[in-house]
């Protein structure tokens, strides 16, 4: 959007928050220096935004909003009426350019983007990284509809703006006024020289079309049931930490890792060669799941996916600085541990 003067520094832009931290972070930077509307979802009412906020976005100073849909660290979707208030919107302005980040709308139910309901304006942005657990590979996806507003803005553009893109973008085209947005922005990833070159290697290409056909295969949507299926322990919904009421099946972080000294934990594992946490292992986790009741968190259980129920995945941010380290003596203390008990059952010395 910058390399194609959509933006430029002094321009006007709005944030739905909270907000995944970079996109507070970014336009401060030098390469961009943006001028910030922040619109502020509503705790005492879920999250959700007020039409007192959703409203700023009629200032035609306000170039493009940036949303995450449902919401980071709360995750929380943003509801059918907020939607369709921005979609009215859109049509007394035209020109404004929408950017939801659906990132955990894969976990939610009944999820609506807020792209069906703006085509012309938004720019989809999605990410493998979550849903599959599987941030490592960095793998996500951007899309825009054939027919958007973004390449008539690029199209309007003066000439001299123009002559400067003809000249950007002609190493790669014969036809460069007549690049589509989303294959400037393609260009723009690979530093446009380099077009020609795979954005992904083979083995990242690879695994995000296992993810998608699995995915597209994955009709009864297995992997969202598994995951929302109600703790055999627990008596129903579980009380969430900020005193609201959690849907009925869903758990929380600390129970998906059972104590070992629990009834629960003392039943023979079906999965041969699995060893369930001792003691002090299990604490050592414990110690990052309670530091981090104030930021957010999500855990997934290995036994939802039939994997061992002690495997977990647990994420934690937004927390302060010396939470982390006390999150990382714990992890290195568990790391000694294994450590010492490779060199006792190998009969091997350490260094």
């Amino acid at each position: 959007m910058r390399e194609n003067f959509l933006i430029k520094p002094g321009d006007t832009i709005a944030l739905g928050r909270p907000i995944f931290t970079p996109y507070i972070e970014i336009p401060r930077l030098n390469d961009y220096k943006l001028e910030v509307v922040n619109l502020d979802a509503d705790v005492e009412h879920a999250w959700q935004y007020s039409r007192k906020e959703l409203d700023k976005l009629r200032d035609p100073k306000v170039k493009a909003f940036f949303l995450v849909n449902p919401s980071n660290p709360p995750s929380v979707k943003m509801d059918d009426e907020s939607l369709q208030y921005i979609a009215d919107i859109v049509k007394e302005r035209p020109d404004l350019i929408l950017l939801t980040d659906d990132v955990y709308g894969t976990f939610a139910d009944d999820f609506v983007s807020l792209f069906p309901l703006c085509p012309r304006n938004t720019i989809l942005v999605y990410s493998y990284s979550k849903y599959f657990g599987a941030t490592g590979w960095r793998l996500g996806t951007i899309a825009t509809h054939r027919d958007n507003i973004l390449d008539e803005l690029i199209a309007a553009l003066p000439e001299d703006e123009k002559a400067i893109l003809h000249e950007r973008y002609e190493s790669i085209t014969t036809e460069p006024d007549r690049l589509k947005f989303i294959d400037r922005l393609v260009a723009d990833s690979r530093t446009v020289p380099l077009n020609y070159t795979a954005g992904l290697s083979t083995p990242q290409q690879v695994q995000m079309v296992l993810f998608s056909l699995f995915s597209l295969m994955d009709y009864t949507r297995r992997i969202q049931e598994r995951l929302e299926a109600p703790d055999p322990q627990s008596q129903g919904g579980a009380v969430s930490r900020n005193g609201h009421r959690a849907r009925r099946g869903r758990r929380e972080p600390g129970r998906l890792l059972h104590d070992p000294r629990s009834r629960a934990s003392r039943r023979p594992h079906a999965w041969p060669g699995v060893r369930r946490l001792d003691h002090e292992e299990h604490e050592a986790v414990r110690t990052a799941l309670r530091t981090g009741e104030g930021g957010a968190r999500r855990a997934v259980a290995g036994a939802r996916l039939r994997y061992a129920a002690s495997i977990g995945r647990v994420s934690l941010a937004n927390l302060n600085e010396s939470d982390y380290m006390q999150i990382g003596r714990a992890i290195r203390k568990l790391m000694d541990r294994y450590v010492e008990r490779f060199y006792k059952e190998s009969g091997k010395k350490g260094k």
